[in-house]
């Protein structure tokens, strides 16, 4: 019987640890990846656990803690991954993603207006910021983004976007 070929796009599993994350990643990605996962560690409130998730590093609320969630995956805040080309910092906690806004209290323009202000190109997509380098970014507002909502506040935020109060 001959040997079956895989098919296009099928991918080795994924790591299931951040250190197996950070391992399998290039030296240079891992640089990157691990300077960006500092910065979220310091900003971060206490209480978001540190998992693996969707191929990215994630900081959320487990199910354990709340399990009322769309998907029936973990509820992450903040996510942080390397891709081919570029590195995404995922704020799923201020993004509503039945509109596709930003919502209060952050509001797209406080990153608009701080990355113009620093002379830095803001690179957005629809929860994300892509960024090559750490100092593509411009830090002191995605600190205050990060820190913005407690686990309790985050839950709330959640469930009234979900309209499960």
């Amino acid at each position: 019987m001959a040997a079956r070929k895989s098919r296009p796009g099928t991918t080795s599993a994924r790591p299931t640890t951040v250190a197996a994350y950070l391992g399998s990643l290039t030296p240079e990605k891992r640089a990157v990846i691990e300077e960006a996962r500092a910065l979220v560690r310091r900003h971060i409130p206490k209480g978001y656990a540190e998992f693996m998730n969707w191929g990215v590093i994630n900081w959320g609320i487990p199910l354990d803690k709340f399990s009322d969630t769309h998907n029936g995956q973990p509820l992450c805040y903040v996510g942080l991954g390397a891709k081919k080309s570029y590195n995404s910092l995922y704020l799923m906690g201020v993004y509503d993603s039945s509109n596709g806004k930003y919502t209060a209290p952050f509001s797209q323009k406080l990153l608009a207006d701080a990355f113009k202000k620093a002379g830095k190109r803001l690179d957005m997509g629809n929860c994300c910021l892509h960024f090559k380098q750490l100092d593509d970014l411009e830090l002191t507002s995605v600190a205050k983004v990060i820190a913005m909502s407690t686990p309790k506040e985050y839950i709330a935020y959640y469930k009234r976007m979900r309209g499960l109060e």
